[in-house]
């Protein structure tokens, strides 16, 4: 079991399932969010993007529309990345959202809407800053191989400039709840967390900043493993090459991030799912049919996450993942569904209530020796689910015990597992 923090950081553990944005000047390529540094563009060409930036169909209350509608109950927005576009009105910095033809603060729009409608913001912000004359433009990991012409690299100065910019996203936006720091910097400045922590009590904080943080977080991939040992967010994108507006992208199926979601969740970890908005500040047509049929399936499903703890361990049945809130397992199907039964081994009573959380019918049960190519005592076995009809989705089963602690401490009747 992941221990809580016990403190206002708990919402963390809460919320679930939130939305990542990548948004900014990049957006008008349509390529990647990394264009800058992946094609070698000059600082002095790429910033002219910011003359063209003007996103007037950028609507905070479409985007946690489209959210609440997918399931999601909180949102990470990128306020800098590693081009060093600032997306609110800082005053440390010319290269900002109200220096275009836009002109207005987006993460003050975006910090009203989500304090109106009561969604957590998180804050993204990156470590390397393709920018800032001062950045730690050393060749490492997503740096310049190079400083800009006229850089004067510069460490103390660039932390005293992210020190600024930290205390002005943690002071004049209303409540913060979270803060992602990208590209850890492999360098311990131990008073930028504690300054965060200082202005927004009860904000969590990420482990790829200037120090250790309250939660990992796994990207583009689900790890192996029945649980999670300590908080996580795992991160995917819908589509497959770029966290930004991509023209041509290559989108996921919602299948597949059904999928990977479930796994992560029944791991007891958070997901977030990015979507990156088009120049114009809209979400694209993908993304709303993508994020919708995620939806009607997580809101039929969403009580097996709810207050729920990964519990995979009772069952050896490899082709399913388990989480359980009291006397209630919820059996998950991360990989699908192979055939219409599936046994529980070595769970041995019935349950007073099955049900099919997908579309809420019984399932039948018996604690009954089911003949295969082994010899095997009875164990639960449920029979007769619509496994042709889940396969656009992941299948979650709910099983209701009068007291499951005793049904798991029942011993193991007849025979034991062997060969015929």
């Amino acid at each position: 079991m992941i221990a809580h923090f016990n403190d206002d950081r708990d919402w963390f553990f809460d919320k679930r399932f939130g939305l990542f944005i990548h948004w900014g000047i990049y957006a008008l390529d349509g390529w990647h969010e990394q264009i800058q540094w992946r094609k070698g563009i000059p600082k002095a060409q790429y910033v002219e993007r910011a003359g063209r930036f003007n996103p007037v169909g950028f609507d905070p209350d479409a985007w946690l529309d489209l959210a609440t509608e997918a399931g999601m109950e909180y949102l990470c927005f990128t306020t800098k990345h590693h081009d060093g576009f600032c997306m609110w009105d800082t005053r440390h910095s010319d290269y900002k959202i109200t220096n275009t033809p836009y002109g207005q603060d987006v993460l003050a729009k975006l910090a009203d809407a989500c304090h109106r409608r009561h969604i957590p913001l998180e804050l993204y912000y990156s470590c390397p800053d393709w920018h800032h004359p001062n950045a730690i433009n050393f060749g490492g990991d997503h740096q310049l191989p190079q400083p800009n012409p006229g850089d004067q690299p510069d460490l103390l100065q660039y932390v005293a400039y992210v020190r600024s910019q930290i205390t002005e996203l943690c002071s004049n936006y209303g409540k913060i709840a979270g803060f992602f720091w990208d590209i850890p910097p492999k360098i311990i400045i131990p008073d930028l967390n504690a300054l965060l922590r200082r202005l927004q009590p009860g904000i969590v904080i990420n482990n790829r900043g200037f120090g250790p943080g309250d939660y990992s977080t796994p990207e583009r991939h689900v790890p192996d493993g029945q649980a999670f040992a300590n908080p996580t967010e795992a991160c995917q994108s819908i589509g497959a090459q770029s966290w930004g507006f991509r023209e041509n992208e290559d989108y996921f199926t919602p299948l597949f991030l059904m999928r990977s979601m479930d796994k992560i969740l029944c791991m007891g970890g958070n997901y977030l799912l990015n979507v990156g908005p088009q120049a114009d500040g809209a979400l694209p047509p993908a993304a709303h049919d993508i994020l919708r049929r995620i939806g009607r399936w997580y809101h039929r499903v969403k009580e097996a996450f709810q207050d729920s703890q990964p519990a995979t361990q009772l069952c050896a049945n490899p082709d399913c993942m388990l989480t359980r809130r009291g006397n209630t397992i919820y059996v998950h199907f991360p990989k699908g569904l192979n055939s219409s039964g599936v046994v529980l081994n070595p769970l041995r009573v019935m349950p007073k209530e099955a049900t099919l959380l997908n579309n809420d019918q019984p399932v039948r049960c018996a604690v009954e020796v089911v003949p295969s190519w082994y010899q095997s005592p009875p164990w639960l076995h449920l029979s007769d689910i619509p496994a042709t009809a889940l396969q656009d989705e992941v299948p979650i089963i709910k099983l209701v015990f009068d007291n499951l602690d005793n049904a798991l401490a029942q011993p193991a009747a007849g025979a034991k597992e062997q060969p015929f």
